[in-house]
Protein backbone atom coordinates (compact mmCIF):
# COMPACT_ATOMS: atom_id res chain seq x y z
CA UNK A 1 0.00 0.00 0.00
CA UNK A 2 0.78 3.48 -0.63
CA UNK A 3 2.40 5.51 2.40
CA UNK A 4 1.02 9.08 3.03
CA UNK A 5 3.74 10.83 1.18
CA UNK A 6 2.16 8.48 -1.91
CA UNK A 7 5.32 6.45 -1.88
CA UNK A 8 5.77 3.04 -1.34
CA UNK A 9 6.00 0.88 1.99
CA UNK A 10 10.33 1.44 2.79
CA UNK A 11 11.72 1.02 5.84
CA UNK A 12 11.95 4.61 7.70
CA UNK A 13 15.94 4.91 6.56
CA UNK A 14 17.19 4.43 3.45
CA UNK A 15 19.44 1.85 5.03
CA UNK A 16 18.94 -0.60 8.30
CA UNK A 17 21.38 -2.40 10.53
CA UNK A 18 20.65 -5.71 11.49
CA UNK A 19 21.09 -7.02 15.14
CA UNK A 20 24.72 -7.57 14.49
CA UNK A 21 25.42 -4.03 13.01
CA UNK A 22 26.10 -4.53 9.12
CA UNK A 23 24.34 -3.19 6.85
CA UNK A 24 21.31 -5.15 4.55
CA UNK A 25 20.92 -4.04 0.87
CA UNK A 26 18.65 -0.75 0.42
CA UNK A 27 14.86 -2.04 0.40
CA UNK A 28 13.09 -2.71 -2.50
CA UNK A 29 9.67 -1.68 -3.69
CA UNK A 30 6.65 -3.83 -3.01
CA UNK A 31 6.80 -6.81 -5.32
CA UNK A 32 3.08 -5.94 -6.41
CA UNK A 33 4.77 -2.62 -8.40
CA UNK A 34 7.45 -3.93 -9.98
CA UNK A 35 6.59 -3.86 -13.71
CA UNK A 36 9.74 -1.97 -15.92
CA UNK A 37 9.54 1.42 -16.21
CA UNK A 38 12.21 1.52 -18.73
CA UNK A 39 13.72 -2.05 -20.71
CA UNK A 40 16.33 -1.89 -22.92
CA UNK A 41 16.93 -4.65 -25.23
CA UNK A 42 20.35 -5.46 -27.20
CA UNK A 43 21.26 -2.02 -27.48
CA UNK A 44 24.14 -0.87 -29.80
CA UNK A 45 25.47 2.53 -31.01
CA UNK A 46 27.84 2.94 -33.25
CA UNK A 47 29.61 6.58 -33.94
CA UNK A 48 30.92 7.33 -37.55
CA UNK A 49 34.48 8.74 -37.82
CA UNK A 50 34.75 11.61 -40.33
CA UNK A 51 36.74 10.42 -43.01
CA UNK A 52 36.96 7.08 -42.35
CA UNK A 53 34.95 4.05 -43.04
CA UNK A 54 35.84 2.55 -39.18
CA UNK A 55 33.64 3.58 -36.48
CA UNK A 56 33.24 3.54 -32.54
CA UNK A 57 31.77 0.81 -31.38
CA UNK A 58 29.87 2.49 -28.35
CA UNK A 59 27.25 0.64 -27.33
CA UNK A 60 27.43 -3.36 -27.85
CA UNK A 61 24.11 -5.13 -26.85
CA UNK A 62 23.47 -3.50 -23.78
CA UNK A 63 20.42 -4.60 -22.14
CA UNK A 64 18.68 -3.99 -18.85
CA UNK A 65 15.72 -3.08 -17.12
CA UNK A 66 14.56 -0.44 -13.87
CA UNK A 67 11.38 -1.16 -12.40
CA UNK A 68 9.43 1.70 -10.29
CA UNK A 69 11.08 3.12 -6.90
CA UNK A 70 14.27 1.24 -8.31
CA UNK A 71 18.01 2.57 -8.73
CA UNK A 72 20.32 0.99 -10.91
CA UNK A 73 23.59 1.75 -10.92
CA UNK A 74 25.38 1.73 -14.25
CA UNK A 75 29.19 2.14 -13.90
CA UNK A 76 32.57 1.36 -15.46
CA UNK A 77 35.79 3.41 -16.58
CA UNK A 78 35.63 6.14 -18.75
CA UNK A 79 35.01 5.46 -22.20
CA UNK A 80 32.89 2.21 -21.58
CA UNK A 81 29.48 3.65 -22.72
CA UNK A 82 27.79 4.61 -19.69
CA UNK A 83 26.95 8.32 -20.84
CA UNK A 84 25.85 6.91 -23.86
CA UNK A 85 22.77 5.07 -22.77
CA UNK A 86 21.89 7.53 -20.41
CA UNK A 87 21.95 9.97 -23.66
CA UNK A 88 20.24 7.37 -25.88
CA UNK A 89 17.36 6.65 -23.00
CA UNK A 90 16.40 10.69 -23.41
CA UNK A 91 16.73 11.05 -27.28
CA UNK A 92 20.35 12.77 -27.09
CA UNK A 93 21.45 9.94 -29.12
CA UNK A 94 19.96 8.02 -31.80
CA UNK A 95 20.84 4.21 -31.00
CA UNK A 96 22.16 2.24 -34.12
CA UNK A 97 20.20 -1.02 -33.27
CA UNK A 98 18.29 -2.12 -30.31
CA UNK A 99 14.96 -1.02 -28.40
CA UNK A 100 14.26 1.33 -25.46
CA UNK A 101 10.69 0.92 -23.83
CA UNK A 102 9.33 3.41 -21.23
CA UNK A 103 6.49 1.30 -20.03
CA UNK A 104 4.56 0.20 -22.97
CA UNK A 105 5.98 3.10 -25.28
CA UNK A 106 8.92 2.17 -28.11
CA UNK A 107 11.03 5.05 -27.44
CA UNK A 108 12.01 4.65 -31.25
CA UNK A 109 8.85 6.51 -32.07
CA UNK A 110 9.28 8.88 -29.11
CA UNK A 111 7.67 12.24 -31.15
CA UNK A 112 4.21 9.79 -31.37
CA UNK A 113 4.20 9.56 -27.73
CA UNK A 114 5.26 13.10 -26.76
CA UNK A 115 2.21 14.25 -25.27
CA UNK A 116 2.14 10.72 -22.98
CA UNK A 117 6.14 10.82 -22.36
CA UNK A 118 5.03 14.21 -20.89
CA UNK A 119 8.20 14.93 -18.63
CA UNK A 120 8.23 11.30 -17.19
CA UNK A 121 11.97 10.87 -18.18
CA UNK A 122 14.40 13.79 -17.03
CA UNK A 123 18.20 13.83 -16.91
CA UNK A 124 20.93 15.46 -14.14
CA UNK A 125 23.90 16.61 -15.79
CA UNK A 126 27.35 16.32 -14.65
CA UNK A 127 28.38 19.82 -14.84
CA UNK A 128 25.70 22.00 -12.69
CA UNK A 129 27.44 25.27 -13.45
CA UNK A 130 28.05 23.89 -17.26
CA UNK A 131 24.46 22.93 -17.20
CA UNK A 132 23.01 25.76 -16.12
CA UNK A 133 22.16 28.64 -18.25
CA UNK A 134 24.05 31.49 -16.88
CA UNK A 135 21.43 34.43 -18.37
CA UNK A 136 18.44 32.31 -16.93
CA UNK A 137 17.11 33.15 -13.15
CA UNK A 138 16.82 29.81 -11.35
CA UNK A 139 12.93 30.23 -11.47
CA UNK A 140 13.05 30.07 -15.18
CA UNK A 141 15.62 27.32 -15.34
CA UNK A 142 13.93 25.27 -13.15
CA UNK A 143 10.23 25.91 -15.03
CA UNK A 144 11.84 25.73 -18.67
CA UNK A 145 10.85 21.95 -18.75
CA UNK A 146 7.17 22.40 -18.29
CA UNK A 147 6.77 25.02 -21.05
CA UNK A 148 6.09 22.08 -23.59
CA UNK A 149 3.66 20.51 -21.32
CA UNK A 150 1.77 23.72 -22.11
CA UNK A 151 0.48 24.22 -18.05
CA UNK A 152 -0.88 27.74 -17.41
CA UNK A 153 1.37 30.25 -15.36
CA UNK A 154 0.14 29.93 -12.42
CA UNK A 155 0.51 26.03 -12.65
CA UNK A 156 3.80 26.62 -14.07
CA UNK A 157 4.56 29.06 -10.99
CA UNK A 158 3.53 26.40 -8.24
CA UNK A 159 5.29 23.39 -9.73
CA UNK A 160 8.41 25.59 -9.42
CA UNK A 161 7.71 26.73 -6.12
CA UNK A 162 7.11 23.19 -5.08
CA UNK A 163 10.28 21.92 -7.01
CA UNK A 164 12.56 24.59 -4.94
CA UNK A 165 10.87 23.17 -1.79
CA UNK A 166 11.45 19.84 -2.67
CA UNK A 167 14.88 20.17 -2.91
CA UNK A 168 15.36 22.52 -0.20
CA UNK A 169 16.45 25.80 -1.53
CA UNK A 170 15.15 28.73 0.07
CA UNK A 171 12.37 30.63 -2.46
CA UNK A 172 14.88 33.67 -2.24
CA UNK A 173 16.93 32.31 -5.08
CA UNK A 174 13.76 31.86 -7.44
CA UNK A 175 15.44 35.36 -8.80
CA UNK A 176 18.62 34.52 -8.72
CA UNK A 177 21.40 33.88 -11.34
CA UNK A 178 23.47 30.38 -11.53
CA UNK A 179 26.75 32.27 -10.20
CA UNK A 180 25.42 33.09 -7.51
CA UNK A 181 25.13 30.24 -6.15
CA UNK A 182 27.66 27.45 -4.93
CA UNK A 183 28.20 23.81 -7.02
CA UNK A 184 25.87 21.88 -3.96
CA UNK A 185 22.93 24.87 -4.59
CA UNK A 186 23.72 24.69 -8.48
CA UNK A 187 23.68 20.53 -8.44
CA UNK A 188 20.36 21.03 -6.39
CA UNK A 189 18.64 23.41 -8.99
CA UNK A 190 19.49 20.51 -11.68
CA UNK A 191 17.66 18.27 -9.41
CA UNK A 192 14.63 20.65 -8.72
CA UNK A 193 14.40 21.13 -13.25
CA UNK A 194 14.31 17.63 -13.19
CA UNK A 195 12.07 16.83 -10.65
CA UNK A 196 9.46 19.68 -12.07
CA UNK A 197 7.74 17.46 -14.65
CA UNK A 198 6.89 14.90 -11.67
CA UNK A 199 9.24 11.97 -13.75
CA UNK A 200 8.83 8.36 -12.96
CA UNK A 201 12.36 7.89 -14.63
CA UNK A 202 15.17 10.11 -13.95
CA UNK A 203 18.93 9.38 -15.97
CA UNK A 204 21.60 10.76 -13.59
CA UNK A 205 24.69 11.22 -14.98
CA UNK A 206 27.47 11.62 -12.36
CA UNK A 207 25.56 13.76 -10.23
CA UNK A 208 28.07 14.10 -7.39
CA UNK A 209 30.98 13.87 -9.44
CA UNK A 210 31.78 17.40 -9.02
CA UNK A 211 30.87 18.60 -5.50
CA UNK A 212 32.90 17.95 -2.06
CA UNK A 213 32.16 15.43 -0.05
CA UNK A 214 29.83 16.99 2.17
CA UNK A 215 27.75 18.40 -0.85
CA UNK A 216 27.36 14.63 -2.24
CA UNK A 217 26.38 13.33 1.04
CA UNK A 218 23.67 15.97 0.72
CA UNK A 219 22.66 15.14 -2.77
CA UNK A 220 22.23 11.60 -2.35
CA UNK A 221 20.00 11.80 0.45
CA UNK A 222 17.88 14.52 -0.90
CA UNK A 223 17.69 12.01 -3.90
CA UNK A 224 16.66 8.49 -1.62
CA UNK A 225 14.57 11.12 0.11
CA UNK A 226 12.73 12.01 -3.38
CA UNK A 227 12.46 8.15 -4.52
CA UNK A 228 10.92 7.54 -1.02
CA UNK A 229 8.51 9.74 -1.27
CA UNK A 230 7.52 9.66 -5.38
CA UNK A 231 8.71 6.14 -6.27
CA UNK A 232 10.47 7.53 -8.73
CA UNK A 233 12.84 5.35 -10.67
CA UNK A 234 17.25 6.13 -11.10
CA UNK A 235 19.74 5.59 -13.58
CA UNK A 236 22.74 6.49 -11.52
CA UNK A 237 25.78 6.48 -14.16
CA UNK A 238 29.00 7.09 -12.44
CA UNK A 239 32.56 5.71 -11.79
CA UNK A 240 32.35 6.44 -7.85
CA UNK A 241 31.89 2.92 -6.90
CA UNK A 242 31.16 4.12 -3.44
CA UNK A 243 28.52 5.84 -4.11
CA UNK A 244 27.01 4.02 -6.38
CA UNK A 245 26.94 1.40 -3.79
CA UNK A 246 25.89 3.28 -1.42
CA UNK A 247 22.25 4.28 -2.95
CA UNK A 248 22.02 1.77 -5.90
CA UNK A 249 19.54 -1.35 -5.45
CA UNK A 250 21.05 -3.06 -8.28
CA UNK A 251 24.31 -2.62 -10.47
CA UNK A 252 25.30 -3.20 -13.95
CA UNK A 253 29.02 -2.93 -14.78
CA UNK A 254 30.11 -1.71 -18.34
CA UNK A 255 33.28 -2.43 -20.22
CA UNK A 256 33.96 -1.59 -23.40
CA UNK A 257 30.16 -0.70 -23.85
CA UNK A 258 28.92 -4.29 -22.84
CA UNK A 259 27.39 -4.94 -19.45
CA UNK A 260 29.09 -7.86 -18.74
CA UNK A 261 28.17 -8.26 -14.73
CA UNK A 262 24.34 -7.04 -13.42
CA UNK A 263 22.94 -8.04 -10.07
CA UNK A 264 22.18 -6.56 -7.06
CA UNK A 265 24.57 -4.03 -5.06
CA UNK A 266 25.26 -6.50 -2.46
CA UNK A 267 25.73 -9.49 -4.35
CA UNK A 268 28.09 -7.52 -7.26
CA UNK A 269 30.14 -5.58 -4.49
CA UNK A 270 30.65 -8.52 -2.05
CA UNK A 271 31.05 -11.71 -4.32
CA UNK A 272 31.58 -10.03 -8.47
CA UNK A 273 31.61 -12.86 -10.98
CA UNK A 274 33.46 -11.57 -13.50
CA UNK A 275 37.32 -10.78 -13.66
CA UNK A 276 36.59 -6.62 -14.57
CA UNK A 277 34.32 -6.37 -11.80
CA UNK A 278 36.72 -8.29 -9.13
CA UNK A 279 39.57 -5.30 -10.69
CA UNK A 280 37.51 -2.41 -10.90
CA UNK A 281 36.49 -2.87 -6.92
CA UNK A 282 40.18 -3.16 -5.79
CA UNK A 283 40.56 0.65 -6.87
CA UNK A 284 37.83 1.73 -4.53
CA UNK A 285 39.13 4.54 -2.21
CA UNK A 286 38.26 3.56 1.08
CA UNK A 287 37.45 6.24 4.04
CA UNK A 288 40.14 4.33 6.13
CA UNK A 289 43.85 4.35 5.75
CA UNK A 290 44.07 0.34 6.78
CA UNK A 291 41.40 -0.68 5.04
CA UNK A 292 41.36 -2.34 1.34
CA UNK A 293 39.59 -4.33 -1.13
CA UNK A 294 40.54 -7.65 -0.92
CA UNK A 295 40.96 -8.89 -4.80
CA UNK A 296 42.98 -11.75 -6.30
CA UNK A 297 41.79 -10.30 -9.93
CA UNK A 298 44.91 -7.75 -11.74
CA UNK A 299 44.02 -6.85 -14.87
CA UNK A 300 46.94 -6.13 -16.28
CA UNK A 301 47.84 -4.13 -20.32
CA UNK A 302 46.11 -1.83 -22.41
CA UNK A 303 42.13 -1.22 -23.27
CA UNK A 304 41.50 -2.80 -26.70
CA UNK A 305 40.37 0.41 -29.13
CA UNK A 306 36.17 0.55 -29.01
CA UNK A 307 37.36 0.86 -32.90
CA UNK A 308 39.34 -2.32 -33.48
CA UNK A 309 37.24 -4.35 -30.56
CA UNK A 310 39.53 -8.25 -30.50
CA UNK A 311 37.08 -11.16 -30.88
CA UNK A 312 35.45 -13.12 -28.34
CA UNK A 313 35.86 -12.00 -25.07
CA UNK A 314 36.69 -8.52 -24.61
CA UNK A 315 38.69 -8.74 -21.31
CA UNK A 316 40.35 -11.78 -22.59
CA UNK A 317 44.20 -10.05 -23.52
CA UNK A 318 43.80 -8.31 -19.51
CA UNK A 319 42.40 -10.90 -17.81
CA UNK A 320 43.99 -13.57 -15.78
CA UNK A 321 41.59 -16.21 -15.65
CA UNK A 322 41.63 -16.27 -19.64
CA UNK A 323 41.65 -19.83 -21.65
CA UNK A 324 41.43 -20.31 -25.35
CA UNK A 325 37.69 -20.09 -25.46
CA UNK A 326 37.80 -16.87 -23.93
CA UNK A 327 39.63 -15.62 -27.07
CA UNK A 328 37.70 -16.89 -29.87
CA UNK A 329 33.98 -16.96 -28.18
CA UNK A 330 31.75 -14.34 -26.56
CA UNK A 331 30.83 -15.52 -23.39
CA UNK A 332 27.00 -15.45 -23.25
CA UNK A 333 24.65 -14.18 -20.81
CA UNK A 334 24.53 -16.48 -17.96
CA UNK A 335 22.25 -16.19 -14.80
CA UNK A 336 23.82 -17.30 -11.50
CA UNK A 337 21.48 -15.90 -9.16
CA UNK A 338 17.80 -14.00 -8.79
CA UNK A 339 18.02 -10.58 -11.14
CA UNK A 340 21.99 -11.67 -11.71
CA UNK A 341 23.92 -12.38 -14.73
CA UNK A 342 27.35 -12.53 -15.88
CA UNK A 343 29.46 -12.80 -19.26
CA UNK A 344 32.05 -15.31 -18.18
CA UNK A 345 33.41 -19.10 -18.99
CA UNK A 346 35.08 -19.03 -15.57
CA UNK A 347 32.38 -17.62 -13.73
CA UNK A 348 32.56 -19.71 -10.66
CA UNK A 349 36.67 -19.54 -10.31
CA UNK A 350 36.23 -15.56 -10.13
CA UNK A 351 33.66 -15.93 -7.06
CA UNK A 352 36.08 -18.32 -5.74
CA UNK A 353 38.41 -16.24 -5.69
CA UNK A 354 37.58 -13.43 -3.87
CA UNK A 355 38.26 -13.83 -0.12
CA UNK A 356 35.24 -13.37 2.25
CA UNK A 357 35.37 -9.45 3.70
CA UNK A 358 33.61 -7.27 6.07
CA UNK A 359 35.23 -3.87 3.82
CA UNK A 360 32.03 -2.37 2.21
CA UNK A 361 29.98 -2.68 5.85
CA UNK A 362 32.54 -0.85 7.11
CA UNK A 363 32.42 1.61 4.55
CA UNK A 364 28.83 1.91 4.63
CA UNK A 365 29.32 2.56 8.82
CA UNK A 366 31.76 6.00 7.64
CA UNK A 367 29.42 6.80 4.49
CA UNK A 368 26.18 6.85 6.93
CA UNK A 369 28.39 8.69 9.49
CA UNK A 370 29.25 11.20 6.61
CA UNK A 371 25.47 11.42 5.45
CA UNK A 372 24.32 12.18 9.11
CA UNK A 373 26.49 14.53 9.74
CA UNK A 374 25.70 16.79 6.33
CA UNK A 375 22.13 16.21 7.36
CA UNK A 376 22.26 17.74 11.12
CA UNK A 377 24.47 20.98 9.06
CA UNK A 378 22.28 20.98 6.77
CA UNK A 379 19.18 23.89 7.00
CA UNK A 380 15.66 23.22 6.42
CA UNK A 381 15.93 25.90 3.21
CA UNK A 382 19.63 26.90 2.01
CA UNK A 383 19.35 30.25 0.67
CA UNK A 384 23.60 30.21 1.48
Amino acid sequence: MPNRSGGLPYTSASLRRDRAGSFRSLPFPCEACMSAVLTIDSLYKRFPIAGSKQVVQAINGVSLTIKPGETLGLVGESGSGKTTVGRCIVGLVEPTAGTIRFRDMDLAQRRQHKSKLGGKIQFVFQEPNESLDPRMKIGDTISEPLLPLKFDRETRRRRTADALRLVRLHPDLLDAYPSELSSGQQQRVGVARAMVTEPELVILDEPTSALDPTARAEIIDLLQRIQRERNTAYLFISHDLSTVRFISHRVAVMYLGMIVEQGSAETVFNRPQHPYSSGLLSSVMLPHPHLKIESSVTLKGEIPSPIDLPKGCFLASRCPFVIDRCRHEMPPAETVGERHTVHCFRHDDVAASVPASDTFNVFMNEAERILGRAKANAPAASSQ
